[in-house]
């Protein structure tokens, strides 16, 4: 067989192949196989050194025809093949706008943060600061420097985390009033929240891990009508002008005298319910006017400076706001709880 037999043969092998060929990758082996380096039409253009000069004109003319027919046969359906692919694509990567949306999962702020956002704009709102103290604390600040007296049960070693004979997790944030103190020349007006730790046992009330937040006024001639003034207010912006403040007679070593404090229940208005134990009452904390001793040991004189100091919870007012029935959940990362309340 000729050379332009041989021309003739490969053109219409390769327009036939090509036409079967429907994808990318088939048309690539296709043309490779007609027209690359090692394909058919070099292999029979190599042998034109075997021809006379007056055939070669001709032959070159024929493979010249032939190359630029496939050439461009073979670029006309690779842009048919990739518009079939790209069509093939885009049907796959169809969006049913039909469908219905899905709403994006939106984070809440965690009920003690929430609570404790809350208890520092009132506070700040009359006027105090916010401070904070050091929660690895020592035994000077969180005991010693409080009036507590040698064999007061709150500091034996069962009752606190201990990490060295002087040093502990601190049991209260009031372990930062003497701190506080001691920085500062009266009028001191402050609240100092924070985590505490206790040795206690887990229980739907009681954590070994909580919150606390401690307030304190020192000025002079500060009363226990202040505190009481203030404590009403606070606790009225917190859960609402219906709420009435109540004041027992009780102790605590750093001051005297000493008050617990309680609030109406805001779900029966005291009337009784299981909330409050059927008394009206909720119990919130500890209180009174700062003992001159304590005065006295930063250097103020109690003839002419007074003031007054509160703790409460965090963690109790976060359960009374948002009727939790468990600390634990407060300290758990259950997803279930937290976007629910």
């Amino acid at each position: 067989m000729d050379i332009l037999s041989q021309l003739d043969q490969i053109e219409t092998a390769a327009l036939a192949d090509l036409q079967s060929a429907h994808t990318g990758e088939a048309l690539e082996t296709v043309r490779v196989e007609f027209l690359g380096r090692k394909g058919q039409l070099t292999q029979v253009l190599r042998g034109m050194g075997g021809l006379t000069p007056e055939e070669r004109p001709a032959v070159g003319k024929r493979a010249n025809e032939v190359r630029e027919r496939l050439e461009a046969a073979f670029a006309e359906h690779s842009a048919v093949i990739a518009a079939e692919e790209e069509a093939a694509r885009l049907e796959a990567e169809r969006l049913d706008v039909t469908l219905p949306g899905r709403a994006p999962f939106i984070g809440r702020i965690h009920p003690l943060t929430r609570v404790l956002n809350d208890v520092k704009s009132i506070f700040t709102g009359m006027g105090f600061e916010v401070l904070d103290g050091p929660e690895v604390e020592t035994f000077y600040y969180n005991f010693g420097s409080l009036n507590y007296p040698d064999d007061h049960p709150a500091m034996d070693d069962q009752d606190s985390f201990y990490l060295s004979d002087d040093v502990l997790l601190r049991t209260h944030t009031t372990a930062a009033q003497v701190r506080i103190l001691q920085q500062r020349t009266p009028p001191v007006r402050c609240i100092y929240p924070g985590r505490v730790h206790r040795r206690e046992q887990m229980t739907l009330r009681h954590s070994h891990t909580f919150h606390q937040v401690d307030g304190l006024l020192v000025d002079e001639g500060i009363t226990f009508a202040d505190l009481k003034g203030t404590l009403d207010a606070f606790f009225k912006a917190m859960f609402g002008e219906q709420t009435q403040m109540r004041f027992r007679a009780d102790f605590f070593p750093f001051t005297e005298p000493s008050a617990e404090f309680a609030m109406s229940c805001f779900v029966c208005y005291g009337d009784g319910c299981r909330l409050c134990s059927h008394t009206g009452w909720l119990e919130l904390g500890g209180s009174g006017m700062v003992h001159p001793n304590i005065l006295r040991h930063v250097g103020l004189d109690p003839e002419r400076y007074t003031g007054w100091a509160f703790g409460c919870g965090l963690d109790r007012l976060a359960m009374l706001r948002y009727g939790i029935g468990n600390i634990r959940q407060l300290l758990e990362t259950d997803m279930r709880f937290l976007t629910a309340v």
